[in-house]
């Protein structure tokens, strides 16, 4: 697997005969790692290079000093692309990934092509939900990433996918254990600490695709419709059948929207 700076990443390119188009970056979930997006490798076919970064001590990577922030992930992202001298990119993310899409806007625009904000809110936690994530912490530090899968497969996926693939959730709880503890903490850190980012929405005027399963319970499509009303010349792709994973749990619907996108809009 490549490395570049503190990350590695899984990284498809299109084949000689496909023109090429530019590149994808494929911005991961809490608590899984990059591996989550190898469906979405695919979209090399359709002549895309695909970069798919783990953040620090995701999959078993070096965490050290670990992320604390979602500015100190963006920070990872920036420094990969300069050190593949790419100099600008779609960004797709999924709910941490969202957050950290949203930070390198923020921070970077210059990078930015394009936006794929998936299965992803602008508001920063609630009072509750820093709560939560607080209790969530406790839990591993105390018991380790076993007990965080134990706590996250059921929030993470949706009721279909439940009932119905049971082999989705194993995927998901292995992707949760080949984490890190100091990986996993720093990242409930930067999740209850990021900023709110709902007043950036209006100044994003790059073409942007907003995602979300139908049976996301912890990001419900009802937000992914105020960021659609918040954010001009937005498209939004509600995937039926799928909960807050939709990339993973119905990776076919989650890439035709993505290609669709990548096709009309860039």
């Amino acid at each position: 697997m490549p490395s570049a700076g503190r990350l590695r990443y899984l990284d498809a390119a299109p084949s000689g005969s496909v023109r090429s188009r530019g590149t994808l970056v494929l911005l991961h979930a809490f608590p899984l790692n990059a591996r989550m997006w190898e469906p979405q490798l695919a979209l090399a076919e359709h002549g895309w290079r695909v970069l798919a970064p783990h953040y620090r001590g995701m999959d078993g990577g070096a965490a050290d000093p670990p992320a604390t922030s979602v500015d100190d992930y963006t920070a990872d992202v920036i420094d990969l692309v300069d050190i593949l001298k790419i100099e600008e990119a779609v960004f797709c993310g999924l709910s941490l990934g969202g957050y950290v899409a949203f930070s390198l806007f923020r921070l970077a625009p210059r990078y930015v092509r394009g936006l794929v904000l998936a299965d992803t809110r602008s508001q920063a936690d609630t009072p509750e939900a820093v709560e939560g994530r607080k209790r969530l912490l406790a839990v591993a530090r105390e018991q380790g990433p076993g007990a965080v899968a134990d706590e996250m497969v059921p929030k993470l996926l949706g009721e279909t996918t439940r009932r119905e693939h049971p082999a989705i959730a194993e995927r998901v709880r292995s992707l949760i254990l080949s984490s890190s503890s100091p990986a996993i903490e720093g990242a409930i850190t930067a999740l209850m600490t990021r900023p709110d980012s709902t007043a950036t929405l209006s100044s994003i005027h790059c073409p942007t695709l907003i995602i979300v399963g139908d049976e996301d319970t912890l990001t419900p499509p009802s937000m992914s419709r105020d960021m659609l009303r918040a954010i001009g010349g937005a498209e939004l792709a509600v995937i039926p059948k799928a909960g807050h994973l939709s990339s993973l749990e119905t990776p076919a619907a989650f890439n035709a929207a993505l290609a669709r996108f990548l096709e009309h809009r860039i």
